[in-house]
């Protein structure tokens, strides 16, 4: 699916003044399109970890019942019903490792997030979601599922050494079996795929390159520097997914030590990829994150969730250039994390990689993001062309 050339602004739910769905996130979806974005992207929606990160989610496909506005909202028995009907691939399987009110919470869940989307789509707002890579350790889908999987006690999940980490990283989540998944016709993955397309416009692959080549560590090493490679299923799963959801509106984020394997099943699938301004001022001519390298079916962002802030990264005080810049390139899509908007430093950073604690906490202010800086963003998105 390709994209238009339009305005995207990050900010999880989490990081709403009350971090939870409600009043505080119909007045932002009027704030952004007060601010001519067209795009709300948001970390996953499922459970977090114990220390907060939705990226290592005790569930694939449930929502997580921390951000409902009304957690005790009744559900009455016709209701539980029709939702159980329609999300069978998963919803006994939940209910089952989350127990008694599993159900109804996921069912105020769908309720309160289906009305924000359509209030969202009503004015012109449309949501990108995130999809991990992989899935939690004894969680919902590695507890129902072990077929799905390798032995925890043979390999594990991580990340290869490169010029931010140089141990790499030792996710330790499991990884997917996918001689067993191609059996199934990929079944579980296209589920997947299946639910987060009925909670958003538009989703990106946490980890994309893992389909083309994932690190494999030993299970038992110290570091994930001992890892090896080892050759993902390609388009296969994509190609399946397809036939039964149509054509997938994915984002790959091709981020990280990526191979030219990585761009090729990229290019051929025709998904997006992304790149960050953040790199683009340093590294040699071949830098793909420079602007003069960008790709029109390709979204920028300023920085991510997983860096610092463009005022932190860059220690300026004034770091609007910065985001007019970012909206400047030929990338379709241009994506702004409210941080970036406001003009915040190394305090409002959402995650720090390989650091256990204090991520994932950030909030906005009651009244810190104002109709000024909607206005602001707006004539920026229509000097580049971006409403």
């Amino acid at each position: 699916m390709p994209l238009d050339r339009s305005l995207g602004v990050q900010l999880h739910p989490t990081s709403l003044p009350g971090g939870r769905l409600g009043p505080e996130a119909f007045a932002f979806v009027d704030w952004l399109a007060a601010a001519g974005a067209t795009w709300w992207q948001v970390l996953p929606l499922n459970p977090p970890d114990s220390v907060g990160s939705p990226y290592t989610s005790s569930s694939a496909f449930a929502g997580w019942g921390g951000l409902l506005a009304d957690p005790d909202a009744t559900v009455d028995g016709r209701a539980l019903r029709v939702f159980r009907d329609a999300q069978k691939a998963w919803i006994d399987d939940w209910a089952a490792f989350a127990g008694p009110g599993a159900v109804e919470e996921q069912v105020r869940f769908e309720r309160e997030w289906r009305e924000l989307r359509a209030y969202a789509a009503a004015r012109g707002v449309r949501i990108v979601g995130d999809v991990p890579i992989y899935v939690a350790i004894d969680g919902c889908d590695h507890r129902a599922h072990p077929e799905l999987f390798l032995p925890l006690d043979e390999v594990v999940a991580g990340a290869p050494p490169d010029g931010l980490n140089a141990i790499g990283q030792l996710w330790g989540n499991p990884l997917y079996d996918w001689d067993a998944l191609a059996r199934t016709g990929y079944r579980w993955w296209i589920e997947r795929m299946r639910r987060i397309l009925e909670l958003v416009d538009r989703f990106r692959i946490d980890h994309f390159r893992a389909f083309a080549g994932y690190w494999t560590v030993a299970a038992g090493a110290a570091t994930a520097r001992e890892g090896w490679w080892s050759r993902g299923p390609g388009k296969a799963v994509f190609d399946a997914a397809t036939v039964e959801l149509g054509e997938l509106p994915v984002i790959a984020e091709d981020l990280g030590v990526i191979t030219p394997d990585v761009h090729a099943l990229r290019d051929a699938l025709g998904f997006p990829g992304m790149v960050v301004l953040l790199w683009s001022f340093v590294g040699p001519a071949s830098n793909l994150h420079r602007m003069d390298r960008h790709r029109v079916n390709q979204v920028v962002y300023t920085s991510t969730h997983d860096t610092d802030t463009l005022a932190g990264a860059t220690g300026e005080t004034d770091v609007w250039p910065f985001v007019e810049l970012a909206l400047s390139s030929r990338c379709a899509l241009a994506v702004v994390p409210v941080q970036d908007v406001l003009g915040l430093g190394s305090e409002a950073r959402m995650n720090t990689p390989g650091v256990v604690g204090g991520n994932w906490a950030w909030r906005l202010e009651e009244g810190q993001l104002t109709a000024a800086h909607a206005k602001r963003l707006r004539a920026a998105a229509e000097a580049s062309g971006r409403t």
